[in-house]
């Protein structure tokens, strides 16, 4: 068994429902602070369709004291990075520091969220390089049929929409509609500050308490439903080289207590070099460039997905070997392909542990789960899994009902 101290983190909340973690490690020469929120595009009404993804970009456009220029130079000052990430269920605005730092990096990071200037000048010109973002997802096919994929998989429901809205919704907001958003959902019980690296718990504690976090409050109550997963086959042309395959099953959620054994079975399904996908299809059969599984876990669901890229004249090759791959891996997982898949998982752990900034991240995912496994703790349960465990779950999960999205090139005219 790994041993690690099992008070790994130390976690506080203050009066007003904002959550304060860190996880210290007094060796490391710097220190990764990340202020997520407990929102995402699933939380969107339709009309606001992209409204969380626009936030992410305009809170760097300048704060209250800081014009957009000043708050870039006050940021690359403190020579680490800054940036941000909003999924369908999560937005998290981060920064990366020397540990000497980290009370200027927070003070900055709070300064945008809680006081940002969010002009109407800079808007215009940032809602232009949305836009932008949303025709390079269109320019590449793995991201365009990922996102086609979703919304067929979660159709009608707002799990299946693009975290990057729609023009039309986009075009729709001013900056009153960006700061009425921010001041409902960005505020108490839905905050969470993390930070890991050279800081103490208290320390960082004393100065959330002396900002103004601690008076805030969240007007916007989530009220997420669980989405039903649909089934079938989609079949879509599109002017591109290659044809591209993503399949889908129901899966676990975020919570699950079978989160180990799906990961050693997506990891030995399609995660790796070495896996069976990888091999029946790329190497032994050289049907795709690209083969390979994953998994997706929310709050009240989850996907186990199969993506390939494959030329169109390949196409019902591949699709037949993947097929007959996915059948016969329900009957038997190959002889050593737990085993090393355990080895696989432990190693990105135990490597992971080096990672300041991966610590920080880990921490955010106390908005999901009650209690927080430290990385050695998730190695002792991902090799305290069996085998049949897995073979029956690859069984239960790729024997049920799934959804296929087949997009192939336009034929030409």
């Amino acid at each position: 068994m790994q041993t690690e101290n099992k008070h790994f983190m130390e976690q506080s909340t203050l009066q007003n429902g904002v959550q304060v973690a860190t996880r210290e490690l007094p060796k490391a020469q710097s220190v990764a602070i990340g202020i997520f929120m407990d929102v995402g595009s699933r939380d969107e009404a339709e009309y606001q369709a992209g409204i969380a993804h626009a936030l992410e970009h305009m809170v760097f456009k300048g704060t209250d004291k800081l014009d957009v220029h000043q708050l870039a130079e006050s940021l690359d000052d403190l020579g680490g990075n800054a940036n941000a990430f909003t999924s369908r269920e999560r937005t998290c605005f981060h920064i990366h520091v020397l540990y000497e730092d980290w009370q200027k990096a927070l003070a900055l990071l709070s300064d945008m969220l809680l006081h940002p200037a969010l002009p109407e000048d800079e808007w215009l010109r940032e809602r232009e390089v949305i836009f932008s973002e949303m025709s390079m997802v269109d320019d590449n096919p793995d991201e365009w049929v990922y996102d086609q994929h979703l919304s067929q998989v979660f159709a009608g429901h707002t799990m299946g929409k693009p975290v990057l809205g729609s023009r039309e919704t986009l075009s729709s907001f001013s900056t009153q509609d960006l700061r009425e958003y921010l001041n409902a959902n960005y505020r108490g019980g839905n905050v969470l500050i993390a930070a890991a690296g050279r800081i103490q718990h208290q320390d960082l504690m004393a100065e959330v308490e002396q900002s103004a976090w601690g008076n805030t409050v969240s007007k916007q109550q989530k009220n997420r439903q669980a989405p039903i997963m649909c089934s079938g086959k989609h079949e879509m042309p599109r002017q591109m080289e290659q044809a591209q395959v993503v399949a889908s099953w129901a899966s676990v959620n975020v919570t699950s207590p079978e989160k180990p054994i799906a990961w050693i079975g997506n990891q030995l399904l399609g995660g790796s070099m070495s896996s069976i996908l990888f091999r029946e299809i790329r190497e032994k059969r050289g049907l795709a460039y690209s083969i390979g599984s994953h998994l997706s876990t929310y709050t009240d669901t989850g996907l186990l997905s199969i993506s390939c890229s494959t030329m169109p004249e390949q196409l019902e090759p591949c699709l037949d070997v993947l097929q007959q791959t996915i059948a016969d891996v329900c009957q038997k997982i190959p002889a050593g392909m737990v085993q090393r898949a355990q080895r696989q998982l432990t190693v990105q752990f135990r490597m992971g542990m080096d990672s300041v900034e991966g610590a920080m991240l880990q921490l955010g995912a106390l908005l999901d789960e009650d209690k927080l496994y430290s990385p050695l703790e998730w190695v002792d349960k991902v090799n305290a899994v069996l085998e049949e465990q897995v073979q029956l779950w690859l069984k239960r999960q790729l024997e049920t009902d799934s959804l296929w999205t087949i997009a192939t090139p336009e034929a030409e005219v």
